[in-house]
């Protein structure tokens, strides 16, 4: 387990599994904004569901959220498209509704940079999400990213084109 100031991060449980599939992925108009992929139904207890622990892998590394004052599970964070050869990877998280707005999101990315730059040797972090999801890039820009520019109208959601943001930060720009 890695603990940041106000969330640790740790392995994916079976028992999480019920709580972000109901509270993340079948919110299907949140869900379509924070994936690329459309979003399809899929049965409770599946194991195609996205929260199904898996196998550690070279590429990823997926946590379920624990917010520290309460223990509650408080969303998933994951460090995907991990390029040991460029020594990168992409960062995302989302966080359950009921515990949105705690000052929780800036904390996730926090731990993930810790994660992957003292523990993966990374070199860069990069993030893209939606332009208008300020509280992302809120959280980013507090963790100390960048904004490095727009992909306009990149991203299909909900019958619409929508701009991304991206933001990165490097190992060597990274206050722990």
């Amino acid at each position: 387990m890695i603990q940041g100031l106000k969330v640790a991060l740790r392995a994916r449980h079976e028992s999480d599994v019920a709580v972000l599939q109901t509270e993340l992925y079948d919110d299907v108009a949140t869900r379509s904004r924070a994936d690329t992929r459309p979003w399809r139904p899929i049965s409770p207890g599946s194991a195609d569901s996205p929260y199904a622990p898996t196998p550690p892998s070279e590429d990823a590394a997926c946590f379920s959220v624990l917010e520290l004052a309460s223990g509650e599970l408080a969303g998933e964070a994951v460090l995907w498209g991990i390029d040991t050869h460029n020594r990168t990877a992409h960062l995302g998280i989302a966080l359950r509704p009921g515990l949105r707005g705690r000052g929780l999101g800036t904390d996730v990315v926090r731990v993930l940079c810790q994660y992957g730059f003292a523990i993966r040797g990374l070199h860069r972090l990069q993030l893209e999400t939606l332009a208008d999801n300020t509280p992302m890039i809120a959280a980013a820009r507090r963790a100390g990213f960048t904004l490095e520019g727009t992909l306009r109208r990149s991203a299909w959601v909900c019958g619409e084109f929508a701009d991304e943001a991206v933001l990165g930060l490097l190992a060597d720009e990274w206050r722990p």
